[in-house]
């Protein structure tokens, strides 16, 4: 599995790029980065973009449960970009998971995606 988080927006906006397999490691990884970034923003943006993704091993199943009931509220816009018809279900089955605003978007789509995700926000200061 490959795991590629991208800080945007001076950190209130975070793509996370997901291929293979998700394993229990990699929440290991991914948490630390997104709670640092919920302590600075409040509410943050995800951009979750998957290719070539087949999905979670056992273990990390339970961190993703572990996840969303923790962080139910800190997630602001969720677009997930996907491959493929279960990634877009996968996409609607985190609804009742989390107050953010969620879409599916094709991954022909990413940067409708991208556009969707930056939304109303100020332009990042460098």
């Amino acid at each position: 599995m490959s795991v590629e988080l991208i800080e945007d927006h001076d950190g209130k906006v975070l793509t996370v790029r997901a291929t293979g397999k998700l394993e229990r490691e990699d929440y290991h990884h991914f948490l630390p980065e997104f709670e640092r970034l919920i302590q600075q923003h409040g509410k943050i943006r995800v951009l979750f973009d998957m290719h070539n993704f087949q999905g979670w091993k056992l273990g990390a199943i339970w961190e993703d449960v572990k996840f969303d009931v923790k962080h139910y509220n800190d997630i602001e816009l969720l677009a997930v970009v996907g491959e493929s018809e279960w990634e877009q279900w996968m996409a609607m089955f985190c609804l009742p998971f989390t107050t953010a605003k969620v879409k599916y978007f094709d991954h022909a789509d990413r940067e409708l995606a991208n556009a969707w995700i930056h939304e109303g926000l100020p332009h990042p200061t460098h």
